[in-house]
């Protein structure tokens, strides 16, 4: 298993425990994601992090080309 299809597993396990409590989704996944972010600047340079979720950010639209692929 990577790592990928691991927090995969475990995002899938914790949005249901949400579900199971009340939570929608969306801002299950916001208050996730914000604790990440916390649990992250903990451990990492703030400017490296700001770089890894503007390119995350930037790269949200799955049907966008760049100019780094290959037709």
């Amino acid at each position: 298993m990577s790592i990928h299809s691991w927090a995969r597993a475990v995002l899938k396990v914790d949005l249901q425990d949400a579900e199971d409590q009340g939570f929608d989704p969306v801002p299950a996944l916001r208050a996730l994601l914000a604790e990440v972010v916390q649990m992250n600047k903990a451990l990492r340079d703030p400017e490296e992090l700001a770089h890894e979720l503007q390119f995350l950010a930037d790269n949200l639209d799955d049907e966008r080309d760049y100019a780094f692929m290959r037709p």
